[in-house]
């Protein structure tokens, strides 16, 4: 059961009633939710994929500066020329999926994870997301996304 005030959180971070939440998948410095981990399957029967979804405004703004810099061009390019990168956002993929399915499984998006991955990078937003509700050394582009925001909780919650 999330409590209340953390669901009152994340409808204010969102600017709309969350949907799906199973838990908080990390916590801002801040004491505020900015991940939850949601339901593989919305309550209408839709298939959703995003496990972990970011739910802090603020960082999402900063990933969306990231996002029109052209860093998910590069990060996939790296990927077609570093093995070691590739082996790695490949095992961030399956330990994706594994979350994902220990939560309920969803043939309509079996072997689907988030982001692009396995071999694309098409959402900066959900790599820092899994970043955060793993910990470091998982998603080696969603911790590169997490470096290169900063602290953005330095200036008080964001909500």
């Amino acid at each position: 059961m999330i409590d209340p005030s953390d669901e009152a959180a994340v409808q204010a971070q969102l600017g709309r009633e969350p949907r799906a939440i199973h838990a908080i998948g990390h916590r801002c410095p801040c004491g505020n939710p900015d991940v939850v981990t949601t339901e593989p399957r919305l309550p209408n029967g839709t298939p959703f994929p995003t496990t972990y979804y970011l739910t802090c405004p603020r960082a999402a703004s900063l990933i969306g500066t990231l996002e029109g810099s052209g860093l998910m061009k590069e990060m996939e390019a790296r990927l077609g020329e570093d093995d070691g990168l590739a082996a790695s956002y490949a095992a961030a993929h399956r330990s994706y999926l594994a979350d994902r399915s220990a939560l309920g499984e969803v043939p309509e998006i079996d072997g689907i994870s988030a982001g692009g991955m396995p071999n694309r990078v098409k959402c900066l937003h959900v790599l820092a997301a899994h970043a955060l509700a793993v910990g470091p050394g998982v998603n080696p582009l969603g911790d590169e996304v997490l470096d290169r925001l900063g602290a953005w909780w330095e200036a008080g919650p964001c909500v």
